[in-house]
């Protein structure tokens, strides 16, 4: 598929979520590039936020076949993957499936449930495959997970572990909205009781899991210039020496960095990454891989400050 392609199908995408979402045209950003980019999404924000119904909305969008699981404190392993269940009319053990099995899995308020029940996704995320009574099973190869969760400062949530976190391509907080579209909001959605329907807005699908294999394909043949390697490596290294830091990124945020730097430059059109990809992308990335030191805690110092002067410290290759 020409990127030209890839382009077009990313704003063809965009224009149909707009149809029911109101603004977040970053955060409809970010998930087109983590699909191209065959990574996983975790969006944080306060309830009420939309964050269920953006997933939604991109979801149909796609044409794929689609899942939600919906995170309670008493939700089982075996409730997300499935389980062997003996059949007496033949004696055998049959499979039952769960709702991981399909190519977009909306993982809704993940932090709501136990890290027993959170670590069942860790190998499907990894390896796009569960394992059940020691049976491989494989899920399709651009499985993606798309998870809400609400501040950790909420009552009733365990945070996610750093093994599940470190899979997520993205952390994405969403905001509220500005003034001018939460009027747009009340006005859209202030007339309509019950519970929200796609079809009720024209949202439609508008590809299919052909055409993405396609564009992932297509993404993989971006170009990544030595220099631009080397600026990922140097700027993921200096999270690991940042006395600010607990603990720095892994050798795999500085892959799916890169991986992501590719897609952004396909949804322009661009057969190569510049260090402004990298730049633009490095919060989103890196966010939720790194630790605040007990001392930048107390002084009260955030994350994403710390890696946007990590960035700017970074000499990028010109």
């Amino acid at each position: 598929m020409p990127l030209a392609d890839v382009s077009r199908l990313a704003h063809a995408i965009r224009s149909e979520v707009a149809k029911a979402v109101v603004g977040q045209t970053e955060m409809v950003d970010a998930l087109l590039i983590a699909l191209m980019a065959q990574g996983h999404v975790l969006l944080e924000g306060p309830p009420g936020t939309a964050k269920t119904f953006l997933a939604q909305c991109f979801a149909a969008t796609l044409g794929l076949d689609f899942g939600r699981i919906q995170f309670t404190p008493d939700l089982m392993p075996g409730d997300i993957l499935g389980s062997n269940l003996f059949n007496f009319q033949t004696s055998q053990f049959t499979l039952t499936r769960g709702p991981i099995f399909c190519d977009l899995l909306l993982a809704d308020e993940i932090n709501r449930t136990p890290p027993k029940t959170q670590a069942a996704l860790l190998e499907a995320m990894q390896e796009r495959r569960v394992t059940l009574d020691g049976e491989v099973h494989p899920l399709p190869a651009h499985f993606m997970v798309v998870a809400t969760q609400n501040p950790i400062e909420s009552q009733g949530v365990y945070p996610l572990p750093e093994a599940q976190l470190d899979r997520f391509l993205f952390k994405l907080l969403i905001p509220y909205p500005s003034p001018e579209e939460e009027a747009r909001i009340v006005t859209r959605f202030g007339e309509r009781a019950g519970p929200l329907r796609l079809a009720d807005f024209g949202v439609s699908t508008v590809t299919d899991a052909t055409t993405l294999n396609a564009a992932a394909q297509a993404v993989k043949q971006v170009t990544l210039a030595e220099s631009v390697v080397d600026y990922i490596v140097r700027l993921v290294r200096a999270t690991r020496d940042s006395a600010d830091l607990a603990s720095g990124a892994s050798p795999r945020a500085a892959v799916l960095l890169a991986n992501a730097a590719r897609a952004r430059a396909a949804l322009d059109a661009r057969d190569y990454v510049l260090p402004d990809d990298v730049k633009a992308l490095a919060t989103q990335v890196l966010r939720h891989r790194l630790l605040l030191s007990p001392a930048a805690e107390i002084e009260g110092k955030q994350v994403e400050a710390l890696v946007e002067d990590l960035v700017e410290r970074t000499e990028a290759p010109r």
